[in-house]
């Protein structure tokens, strides 16, 4: 009995150690291999500190690769507060450098804490200060590489790209949309204390940054900057309180040029008000959009067949009477007996009343949603309006009437060129975009490219193909004639817009605007150009507003690689307009031949002999008045 109490105890004993063995072991093992990270990373944070290196920022590309967006390289003061001695000395010294107050200096370099970054008196310092700090050579004050925002062409595109804080944090525009692409993950050099904080001599590790990504836009710059120079002269000119200027290629949905005023510079964003720095017009700015928006109506006619542009005909006495409303047309006394593309050519709003009232307002309100209006386009931009529009409930004939020709509705100018784009590129209607690409920071390897899709068809072909002729038309020979490009084929449309006030309409006080396309058979521009409320001349947007929408056309030329054609419509010209005329085809003929086929232009030649070989500019090109005819002799 006693024996076998014995071995009872030794096994229970044995048993126990073992468990106890085993639980070590299982413990052990926990510790060594599960918790290996965790507590290794917590040791390490008792003896190792950090000193920030800042990763670059993604840049920003335009379409052919030029910088719009880069990061220059500057330094930022950090302290580590234990390896200070003397903290009253350092806190004085660097107070004075940096021009700030002492007590804040002297409670930066006192702080609790392992390390501590002077922000923001510390951050981003020029070289010169940088130098002074350096020359210090004191214990535990460290200057830390810090990447600051740049962008190389000021005030250029300033709405579209936005800008970032002191942290290059993206605060407005593509650099907020996209802030988590460009954002970059930042590095260190790592050395070892011990425990009061003194550094060790021990190798230090060097963790590096790993730069954001880059984004390649769809604007082009050569066509940016002409937007610009035509904004500042506008703004020099006639001393407007908005303007803008967009551009798109009614292919794809790509922004070619964005640029509004007031403007800013994002290297220097503090120096103006949020309104100013947040306001992106051409996204933001809700406005009824006048004439302009007769597109909408005249392709709605066309594809519901309610309008025969050629054959059917309309009387303008100058007004038309709607439910006890009188509608006038711009010009007193109107314009008499038209066909609706004399209607179109001359802007005339009680034709476009009409047109509206045929089509009636649940399928006019129809087409005007289909074709983007009342929501926001999904552009990559942040803050885009939506506009507003009348409720069926509320569209009464009067309302229907005033919306027939762009009056008593709110439309922003991305929609606006959206649309038109939609009603002259087949009838499909895309979604406007400004980055084409995300690209890989080291070797720009593309990853992320954008899809190009259109949400609906809004019109057939065949009805976009005439309305395109209609708006060739107003501009060779109607309201858009200051937009006309000899040799090349423009389509557009011109917009007066009367602005509103506290539910009234304003006197003298308008938005003037033109939209217009190149080339007009086979679009691969839309251009919109809105200016608000121009001083000291004549309130017409084919006054003001079509002459500058022509400019950046014009630029668009050699950008776009837009061929001349001679298969256009003919302006019909005027007293005031310089004249141009089709030169023949001179070729084999003889001198004298010449002579009298170019009277009224001067003659240049070049070569012997009486036959001319070859001739500039070509045949059937269209010349001004009195210019130079180049004639090669052989």
């Amino acid at each position: 009995m006693f024996f076998s109490d014995i071995h009872t105890r030794i096994r229970f004993f044995f048993l126990l150690i073992l468990c106890i063995s085993i639980i070590i072991v299982i413990r052990v093992f926990y510790i060594q291999v599960i918790e290996y990270d965790k507590l290794s990373t917590l040791a390490e944070s008792l003896w190792s500190r950090k000193l920030p290196i800042g990763a670059d920022r993604g840049e920003i590309y335009d379409r052919n690769g030029n910088v719009l967006a880069t990061n220059l390289t500057t330094t930022s003061l950090v302290l580590i507060p234990n390896q200070i001695e003397n903290k009253e000395e350092v806190a004085r010294s660097l107070s004075e450098i940096l021009g700030t107050d002492y007590e804040d200096m002297l409670g930066h370099v006192s702080k609790k804490t392992s390390i501590e970054r002077v922000h923001p008196e510390g951050r981003q310092l020029s070289y010169d200060i940088a130098s002074q700090i350096e020359e210090l050579k004191y214990d535990g004050v460290y200057l830390v590489k810090e990447s600051k925002r740049y962008y190389p062409y000021g005030n250029t595109l300033s709405h579209v790209l936005g800008y970032v804080g002191i942290d290059n944090q993206g605060l407005s525009g593509l650099e907020l949309t996209y802030d988590e692409y460009l954002t970059g993950v930042d590095g260190a050099i790592m050395y070892f204390s011990d425990g009061k904080g003194n550094r060790l001599e021990l190798s230090e590790v060097y963790e590096e940054p790993q730069n954001g990504m880059n984004l390649q836009l769809t604007i082009d710059l050569d066509l940016q900057l002409a937007a610009e120079r035509e904004l500042d002269n506008v703004m020099a000119k006639y001393t407007p309180e908005h303007a803008l200027i967009m551009a798109m290629n009614p292919k794809t949905g790509e922004i070619l040029a964005m640029a509004s005023r007031p403007n800013f510079d994002p290297n220097n964003y503090k120096e103006y008000d949020t309104e100013t720095i947040n306001r992106n017009l051409p996204i933001w700015m809700t406005y009824e959009p006048g004439s302009t928006f007769k597109i909408v109506t005249l392709a709605s006619s066309i594809e519901e067949g309610t309008v025969n542009l050629f054959e059917d005909t309309y009387y303008d006495s100058g007004s038309i009477h709607v439910e006890g409303a009188t509608i006038h047309c711009w010009k007193s006394g109107g314009h008499g007996a038209q066909t609706y593309l004399n209607v179109v050519e001359n802007s005339c709003n009680p034709g476009f009343v009409t047109l509206g009232q045929k089509l009636g307002k649940t399928t006019l309100m129809n087409y005007i949603i289909n074709f983007g209006f009342g929501e926001k386009t999904g552009i990559d931009l942040n803050g885009e309006s939506t506009g507003i529009l009348f409720s069926l409930e509320q569209m009464g004939p009067v309302e229907l009437a005033t919306t027939s020709f762009g009056q008593g509705i709110s439309v922003t100018p991305i929609q606006q060129v959206r649309a038109v784009s939609a009603a002259v590129n087949g009838g499909y209607l895309y979604e406007p975009f400004l980055v084409k690409e995300i690209l890989e920071p080291e070797t720009n390897t593309v990853i992320y490219q954008k899809e190009i899709n259109y949400s609906s068809q809004v019109i057939s072909e065949e009805s976009s193909k005439l309305v395109r002729f209609a708006l060739e038309s107003v501009v060779a020979n109607g309201s858009g004639r200051n937009a006309y490009i000899e040799n090349y084929r423009v389509g557009g449309k011109t917009g007066t817009a009367q602005k509103v006030q506290d539910g009234h309409y304003m006197d003298g006080n308008y938005i003037l605007s033109f939209i217009g396309f190149m080339p007009a058979d086979d679009p691969e521009i839309v251009v919109y150009v809105a200016i608000d409320h121009p001083i000291g001349v004549v309130q017409y947007g084919g006054t003001v507003a079509a002459p500058i929408a022509r400019a950046i056309l014009e630029a668009a030329i050699p950008v776009l690689g837009i061929e001349s054609s001679t298969e256009g419509l003919a302006k019909e010209y005027n007293w005031m307009d310089t004249k141009y005329h089709q030169i023949p085809d001179m070729t084999g003929k003889s001198v004298e031949e010449a002579k009298d086929a170019l009277k009224g232009f001067s003659i240049e030649y070049s070569g012997e002999g009486n036959t001319v070989m070859y001739q500039t500019p070509e045949p059937n090109s269209y010349v001004k008045e009195g210019g130079v005819v180049k004639l090669l002799l052989g």
